[in-house]
């Protein structure tokens, strides 16, 4: 097994097509067949399953694709870290969702005008998947809360977020989390570091929340609350962004709940010059204020 194979097992297995995978990369298509039926014998396991003129991945093949995209990607972003040259190309980046709607605009728009050749592909979604997924190599880096506790991840704080408690319109005062003891909760999934700052908030204090419900979005927490039917934990920020924020009571979390850093991490030892540049801007904009 080599790593020519596995870029053509990518390139077929995404493809779907012998014909297709072949011109992306520049083989003939009887070169491909060859290879990936070598590659099936040396795992002795069959990778696709042969429907006509297409190639369907099998159930090995579906596991075996997360881990040869995995290896090019490392060896794609080794090759990187030693080039040394001006960024360009893929730019592989992940965030907290209110980070992307609200803080990357301008720092995006800025990189790109600075580096034009740089393409991003911004993935958002939860601190631990965007963790799980810088881990695997399949991001460069990510957006994530802080604070950086493990030992395979290097990172920098970069925005400062205050975190407000958003409720009915007419909601009684939430000066503490007794306050709302019982009451319905809209938050993303279990994974989500704000929903677990929300819960301990809850538990800290000696209050429990009631039915939490598992939301996409923050602008469906926002209609939920706005209609009465509970309480959500965003960032200032990210409230003030949307529409109809004017709607609702807010609530800042008082003392050390108050203020969560988002930090940019990244693999230990995966700093390329593509992600040390990056790393530059959002520092000359933090030290300019911007």
């Amino acid at each position: 097994m080599d790593l020519t194979q596995l870029e053509m097992f990518n390139a077929v297995a995404e493809s779907g097509s012998i014909t297709a995978a072949a011109k992306r990369v520049h083989r003939v298509p009887s070169n491909l067949t060859t290879r990936i039926q070598k590659l099936e014998e040396e795992l002795e396991v069959a990778l696709f399953i042969r429907e006509n003129q297409r190639l369907r991945l099998s159930s090995a093949g579906h596991s075996f694709l997360r881990y040869s995209q995995r290896i090019t990607g490392l060896v794609d972003e080794a090759r990187r870290v030693v080039a040394g040259d001006e960024p360009e190309g893929l730019f592989a980046l992940g965030s907290l969702e209110s980070a992307a709607a609200v803080r990357l605009p301008l720092p995006l728009a800025r990189f790109k005008q600075r580096y034009p050749k740089i393409q991003f592909n911004l993935v958002t979604g939860p601190s631990g998947t965007m963790i799980d997924a810088v881990l695997d190599g399949s991001l460069s880096a990510a957006f994530v809360d802080g604070p950086l506790l493990h030992p395979q991840l290097d990172g920098v704080p970069v925005f400062e977020e205050e975190m407000v408690i958003v409720a009915p319109a007419e909601h009684a005062p939430l000066t503490r989390a007794r306050d709302a003891d019982g009451e319905q909760v809209y938050a993303f999934r279990a994974n989500c570091s704000y929903r677990r700052h929300f819960e301990s908030w809850f538990h800290d204090d000696g209050a429990r929340p009631g039915h939490i419900h598992e939301m996409e979005s923050y602008h469906g927490m926002l209609a939920c609350v706005i209609a009465g039917a509970g309480l959500a934990l965003m960032p200032r920020s990210m409230l003030e962004s949307m529409p109809a924020h004017d709607q609702v009571s807010v609530w800042p979390l008082a003392g050390h709940w108050r203020y969560l850093a988002t930090w940019l991490i990244w693999r230990r030892g995966a700093l390329t010059p593509t992600l040390e540049a990056f790393t530059a801007l959002l520092a000359e904009m933090k030290s300019a204020g911007v």
